[in-house]
């Protein structure tokens, strides 16, 4: 027992544990993000314009390079005018910043 908590205690620090699901993400995405943040995440220019303001490009390396700590605060709490994705939440917030990685350009 001693070295199965030691194993897990490692891999919960070196973040070797299962993130979400980037399929599961994706049908969530299409469903809840997709008018804000375009079926590509490259943003909906339209909505952008309306609400003048930078909706920024989900594959781009400014967004990559957060942590998936970072971007489930952004979805859960809220970022400027974005407000919180309250339709997301525990493992369907994972499962879309698991999609979200797969958008880097």
């Amino acid at each position: 027992m001693r070295i199965f908590t030691i194993v897990m205690s490692v891999c919960f620090a070196t973040g070797a544990y299962a993130a979400g699901n980037a399929t599961d993400g994706k049908a969530i995405y299409e469903r809840t993000c997709k008018g804000c943040h375009g079926a590509t995440g490259e943003a909906n220019p339209s909505l952008a314009k309306m609400m003048k303001v930078q909706i920024p490009n989900l594959g781009s390396a400014e967004v990559q390079k957060m942590s998936d700590a970072e971007l489930k605060k952004i979805v859960t709490e809220c970022k400027g005018k974005m407000p919180p994705t309250r339709t997301v939440a525990g493992k369907s917030v994972d499962d879309v910043i698991a999609y979200v990685r797969t958008l880097k350009n």
